[in-house]
């Protein structure tokens, strides 16, 4: 238990390249249900890996992620400009506002992702879905194929980009962008420069947004805060329209990313689903469990000392503190001593956190179980012969404790066949 302050307990450096996320995570949640940490640029954190404890802090009023409020070496200055993880602090938006400046922000973005909108991408995630399967059966189904490039990570990203009404010259740039964003393992160099071009499609993404509104997301956005008389900033503009980005993509990448790998390692659990005593939503749910999309979640600071009396954690004022979502999905007081095990037929497999859960419960939620059933479905119906072309631990996880995906996902198609998707 984290009976000492953060200052004096000894640390665990988390690997920046994150090459055994759950290991890491493992040997974390045998330390305890909080353990110190320190991340890249010698910062210390709190990790928390404990379910338990994970929805009593992220339901805590008391819990903030404003580090402009509530971090003490962010005020100070002790947090250098050039830390690689700062755009994560930086940002004013729904992720790192508190109190009465989130509910503005988070209430302003929501219209994004309400049911009726969602829902009516249905047949866009289909239409798309159906592209980037016809095109692959140009493919030789001989020669590997990167199913992530080609469609785990696309989806995803044309779908979000149809719902902000992003032009598609600009999909390349944000789908590089965004994955610099989530990278752990970057130079203060690199990442400052991956900041700058981030922030650049944005602007210009609004500056043609405004010259061209269009019944989309960016375009409503832009109204709402253009006629907004309670002084939100063109940055808060910025930083909400990389918010709707983040929750729409990268989620969705790494789940569809994760449920194609394990259904193709347990032939068992795939034979599940297509004899019908299996639903893709089962597959969708353990995958989110089993591989939570992010493996650790930054950063929240405790707005007053906090004492968990259940475990007897302790959190200093303005000490910071991480989640840990791939240790809570695997934790076996939860999950029972196969945790480690990819089983869609789990009684568990719908309680975990992998979308958050509070005040910052995911946005996109709803978005990303669509696609991944959508698209899942009409994957593994198109390419019944679907197969790795490498044994699953070749497979190199993306160098980033935050986003839990692969950087490749070599597969080899088979013989296509004609169906629709979805």
């Amino acid at each position: 238990m984290s009976t000492e302050s953060l200052s004096t307990a000894s640390t665990v450096r988390l690997d920046p390249e994150a090459a055994d996320v759950h290991a890491e995570a493992a040997r974390l949640r045998a330390q305890g249900p909080a353990t110190a940490v320190e991340l890249p640029g010698g910062v210390r954190a709190w990790y928390v890996s404990d379910p338990d404890l994970i929805r009593r802090l992220l339901s805590d009023p008391r819990i903030s992620k404003d580090a402009s409020r509530h971090w003490p070496d962010y005020i100070t200055g002790a947090i250098p400009e050039g830390w690689p993880l700062r755009i994560w602090v930086d940002v004013r938006n729904a992720l790192s506002a508190y109190g009465d400046e989130h509910k503005r922000l988070r209430r302003l973005i929501g219209a994004a992702f309400t049911t009726r909108r969602v829902r009516a991408l249905t047949p866009v995630i289909e239409s798309v879905t159906k592209e980037l399967l016809d095109a692959l059966d140009h493919e030789d189904p001989a020669t590997p194929v990167d199913l992530r490039a080609r469609f785990a990570w696309v989806l995803p990203l044309r779908v979000i980009n149809t719902l902000l009404g992003v032009p598609e010259t600009m999909h390349d740039g944000f789908r590089q962008a965004i994955e610099g964003a989530f990278a752990t393992g970057l130079t203060e160099g690199e990442a400052a420069a991956n900041g700058i071009a981030l922030f650049e499609l944005l602007a210009e993404l609004v500056t043609r947004r405004r010259e061209s509104p269009g019944d989309d997301v960016t375009s409503g956005l832009i109204e709402a805060y253009d006629n907004d008389s309670e002084g939100l900033s063109e940055k808060n503009l910025l930083d909400s329209l990389l918010l709707l980005i983040g929750a729409g993509h990268e989620t969705t990448v790494n789940l569809i990313d994760h449920a194609i790998v394990n259904l193709l390692t347990q032939p068992a659990e795939l034979a599940k689903v297509r004899e019908g005593t299996a639903s893709w939503q089962d597959v969708a749910e353990e995958s989110l469990r089993h591989q939570a999309p992010l493996a650790t979640m930054l950063i929240r600071f405790p707005v007053v000392d906090i004492e968990d009396t259940a475990t007897g954690s302790r959190f200093g004022t303005g000490e910071p503190i991480v989640v840990g979502y791939a240790a809570a999905g695997r934790d076996p007081t939860t999950h029972g001593a196969d945790a480690d095990t990819f089983d869609i037929s789990r009684p568990t497999r719908r309680d975990h956190l992998s979308f958050g859960h509070g005040a910052h419960y995911c946005l996109g939620t709803e978005l990303a179980r669509l696609e991944a059933t959508i698209s899942l479905r009409a994957l593994f119906d198109h390419f019944p012969q679907l197969r790795l072309a490498t044994p699953p631990d070749e497979l190199r996880p993306i160098p980033s404790f935050i986003s839990n995906g692969h950087q490749t996902l070599p597969a080899l198609l088979g013989k296509g066949v004609t169906t629709r998707a979805g």
